[in-house]
């Protein structure tokens, strides 16, 4: 049973920071992919971040290069996200997801919501 958990999610100020966490069960991550992805109101799901477990290389969407850092423990198969230099238009729901390389993002979490405001 595959299974990807969420937290950390809330509210904070323009400016401020927030971690986000996802859990990972019933899989080794080795061969994997994981990313986050994120959904505001009335716009398209985009992908934020992702990193490789085999290897550590991450990505990263362009809005947020400089002010998010993506990053894994493999001994606890936990991936975060440290989201820095926080702004309104970040405020989303917040998904993990994890893929096969080279395959879709076949694994999906219920996210956590992320809400950027003064």
């Amino acid at each position: 049973d595959v299974q990807l958990q969420a937290s950390g999610g809330g509210l904070v100020q323009p400016g401020g920071s927030l971690r986000l966490s996802c859990a990972a069960s019933g899989f080794t991550l080795g061969s994997y992919a994981i990313a986050w992805f994120r959904q505001a109101p009335g716009k398209e799901r985009e992908r934020v971040a992702q990193i490789r477990f085999v290897d550590g290389s991450t990505w990263y969407l362009d809005s947020v290069k400089g002010r998010f850092t993506i990053s894994r423990d493999n001994t606890q198969n936990m991936v975060y996200l440290q989201m820095n230099s926080l702004k309104p238009e970040d405020t989303a729901v917040y998904y993990c997801a994890a893929a096969v390389l080279g395959r879709p993002y076949d694994y999906w979490g219920q996210g956590t919501l992320v809400t950027v405001s003064s």
